[in-house]
């Protein structure tokens, strides 16, 4: 019995049927050269792969859509046409077919804007034809945020309505949807249906995933790595994953794009069996225009407040025009905004300045206020000051992301950015200096529609002298334990000599197996476990995933998955400056006197006890944005929970033991995270790492327990430890006996005292019953 057509290595003698063939699919019915009206199919004739300039422009220029049914474009896709024929890209279209059909591998630089992002994607359609043949092109994005705005995007460029947002008009109810032919996939949300998506937008990471259970890819027939230039972790990976699944799949084709000009160091890594050594490089400028450059003759203060006071000023003394100010997170934004529109507004009121509309953008933000970002600026007032829209966004709008309209660019300098230090095995997401290659980025989002300025808050010296070059990339900077999980997983055992384009410090892959083998993850020879391999199928960071794991054992699973879900949101407290009081006392109704996690775990239970109503979110400072995609995470952890047969149950709210039980399975998962009460008071000490902490401001606890677990180790002016719980010596000794065995503790330690009396303790007590029980014997006999 041969193997099926699509297994084989070299062609089958004999006809082939358009089902086999897929340089025949056009010739299937359903896809045919015509519609049952007669109507031309756009495709029919072209051979996948071997598609010219001419011919992909002759199918964007059609009246049918070839993709959908044959349903005749929208005079909206006409319009979109005729901008997207205005990109800088679409100039290169004939050079970039030409390289693609050709080449295996195609490396491509980008400036911002040139619109790569949208349009090479749509060019691999037209020359590839996915649909034809079952399979999909996908293009990664480092953003969640990029990953849904982008794909809304081009299934509007293909003629889509967003489902749900616009209704067809009458003809155009077979239009290409969101959702359906163009689609999206990010963690905990996936846009697309099977067999129809034929172009998918998603994070890096979901790529990585998926290679978990399909190493070779096999669904795609083009993988499009957009913004390599940010280097990622899961992009790292990805390069290195993609680089060897080439050789084994020589159908497959590749596209890395990047927006730096590094991107030399890409063709180099993929040129292994390319002439000269390197992968072919398709360059396309940006429609740029000249940007004007200002520093601060001193360095400021408080970068948010001159950024306020900078943004207010070119409302008042500039032309008309956009303003993109870049700032580092949810918080730091959302405050910016409330300053920026209260004094607008108090400037319009006066009549010193035209309206303003100030939009806010980060991840967490949900896609349709993303949306809002491309909306127009407000029309002038009545004494005619131009109205004027300021973008505050965080280093999404860098690149990933191009925002027409914008001439002014307000830089103060910075950016959060993870930092791992393995000796203490601490990752901290901290507010660092960006590098001169992102300084540059963010000035050239002045120069998109006409000439800009860029304000930059630090001096010129600051800028040559302190700056990095390049921004180091993520893989040199992170825990890797998920990432060591993911990569035994698709069967890379051999970490030290993986194929990475910047290798690790060998201390982090020790921490990281260190990490595993501890959580039972791994067996002594470095495989994984049955319980790794569950682990590595459940989207959390590791000792999230083995804390849900275990937890039907302790009879908490729902609660686990509600508190599993609530880790893995944005801060679900609000604290508004000028209401902490009454913020603190709504937090209080919530608060167990145990720990930062069952206060979570009421707040959940409470938002849905009020049926989710954001009326009542409001009124106890809780952020409902953040309850909802809570309750969006639980319900996809649930859906891993069932593949795996993983029981559902909770005990008895009445019972003594429901708080100790989702104690106990708490401390299964972050048993690595505990600290001891050392020191001076209100002092502890991190176990093993020896680092001195003090409980976090927001902790919940209303004394100093004496062994405390925490999620999140915070580096600001101190150490400090953030969502806290008490836990039993008895729990770690029973859980993590490895780890908790004094013996592994320095001889004079506290922590190891406290430890050898409990085990004194629980011998002690073992002893006396013995010595009852030989009485009792004696007695009887």
């Amino acid at each position: 019995m041969s193997e099926p057509p699509a297994k084989r290595s070299k062609p089958s003698s004999g006809a082939s049927t358009p089902a086999e063939n897929p340089y025949l699919a056009h010739m299937n019915d359903k896809n045919g050269s015509s519609s049952s009206n007669g109507v031309k199919n756009p495709l029919a004739g072209l051979v996948p792969r071997k598609v010219t300039a001419d011919q992909a422009k002759a199918i964007m220029d059609a009246d049918v859509n070839p993709f959908k049914g044959l349903a005749p474009f929208s005079a909206g896709y006409r319009k979109i046409l005729e901008v997207r024929k205005n990109l800088p890209v679409y100039d290169k279209m004939d050079e970039f077919l030409k390289v693609f059909s050709k080449n295996q591998i195609t490396v491509m630089e980008g400036q911002t804007g040139s619109g790569k992002t949208t349009q090479i994607p749509q060019f691999v359609c037209y020359a590839d034809m996915p649909h034809l043949r079952g399979k999909m092109v996908a293009c990664t994005q480092p953003r969640r945020v990029a990953a849904m705005s982008v794909a809304k995007r081009v299934a509007d460029e293909m003629d889509a309505r967003q489902a749900g947002v616009l209704q067809p008009t009458a003809g155009q109810d077979r239009a290409v949807q969101l959702g359906k032919q163009i689609g999206y996939s990010i963690r905990f949300e996936d846009m697309t249906e099977p067999g129809t998506t034929f172009l998918k937008y998603m994070t890096d990471g979901m790529l990585l995933r998926e290679a978990m259970n399909d190493p070779l890819l096999e669904r795609y027939s083009t993988i499009i790595l957009d913004e390599a230039h940010e280097r990622t972790l899961a992009t790292d990976i990805l390069m290195g994953l993609l680089k060897d699944i080439a050789k084994q799949r020589p159908d497959l084709k590749i596209i890395v794009m990047s927006a730096t000009l590094d991107v030399d160091k890409f063709a180099n890594y993929f040129g292994d069996n390319q002439p000269g050594g390197k992968a072919p490089i398709v360059k396309v400028s940006g429609r740029t225009f000249p940007v004007e450059t200002f520093f601060t003759q001193e360095p400021e203060q408080d970068y948010v407040e001159a950024a306020i006071r900078t943004v207010l000023f070119i409302h008042q003394a500039e032309d008309e025009g956009d303003v993109l100010l870049f700032l580092t997170g949810e918080e730091e934004i959302e405050d910016a905004c409330r300053k920026i529109r209260a004094e607008g507004e108090e400037l319009a009121n006066k009549g010193m300045a035209g309206p303003l509309l100030v939009v806010p953008l980060y991840a967490s933000l949900p896609p349709h206020q993303q949306q809002r970002i491309f909306d127009p600026a407000p029309p002038p007032s009545r004494d005619g000051l131009p109205g004027r829209k300021v973008v505050v966004s965080t280093n999404i709008a860098e690149t990933s992301l191009t925002i027409d309209g914008i001439v002014y660019v307000v830089d103060p300098g910075f950016c959060k950015q993870k930092v791992y230090n393995p000796r203490i095995r601490v990752e901290s997401l901290l507010v660092t200096p960006i590098s001169k290659a992102s300084a540059n980025q963010r000035a050239g989002r002045a120069g998109r529609t006409r000439p800009g300025k860029c304000f930059r808050l630090y001096t010129e010296k600051d800028f040559v002298k302190e700056l990095e070059d390049a921004t180091h990339p993520e893989i040199l900077r992170s825990n890797l334990a998920n990432t060591v999980l993911e990569l035994l997983k698709l069967g890379i055992k051999d970490l030290v000599h993986f194929d990475y384009m910047d290798a690790p410090a060998p201390e982090t892959i020790m921490r990281a197996l260190e990490l595993l083998h501890y959580l039972a993850a791994l067996d002594d020879e470095g495989n994984l476990t049955p319980l790794g391999e569950i682990m590595a199928d459940i989207p959390l960071d590791p000792q999230l995933a083995k804390m849900l794991i275990v937890s039907p054992e302790f009879g908490c699973s729902n609660e686990m998955l509600s508190l599993a879900a609530m880790l893995s949101v944005p801060n679900v407290f609000l604290r508004p400056a000028n209401q902490r009081k009454e913020a603190d006392m709504a937090k209080a109704q919530f608060t167990h006197p145990d720990g930062d996690h069952l206060t979570l775990l009421n707040v959940y239970h409470a938002y849905k006890a009020n049926g989710g109503d954001k009326n009542w979110c409001w009124n106890n400072y809780l952020n409902a944005r953040s309850l909802v995609q809570a309750d969006n995470v639980r319900t996809q952890l649930k859906r891993n929970m069932e593949k795996f047969d993983l029981e559902l149950v909770s005990t008895a709210f009445e019972d003594k033991n429901y708080w100790n039980n989702i104690r106990q399975a708490l401390t299964c998962g972050f048993f690595m995270q505990v600290a001891h009460k050392e020191g001076e008071r209100g002092s502890y000490s991190t176990i093993k790492d020896n680092q001195v902490v003090r409980l976090h401001l927001s902790c919940g606890l209303d004394h100093t327990p004496e062994w405390v677990l925490y999620n999140e180790f915070v580096l600001t002016t101190a150490n400090f430890i953030r969502t806290v719980t008490e836990v039993r010596p008895e729990w770690l000794l029973e859980y993590a006996p490895q780890y908790f065995d004094p013996e592994s503790f320095p001889e004079k330690s506290e922590a190891r005292r406290a430890l050898e009396r409990v085990i004194a303790k629980k011998s002690g007590k073992v002893r006396s019953s013995d010595k009852k029980d030989k009485k009792k014997r004696k007695e009887r006999a």
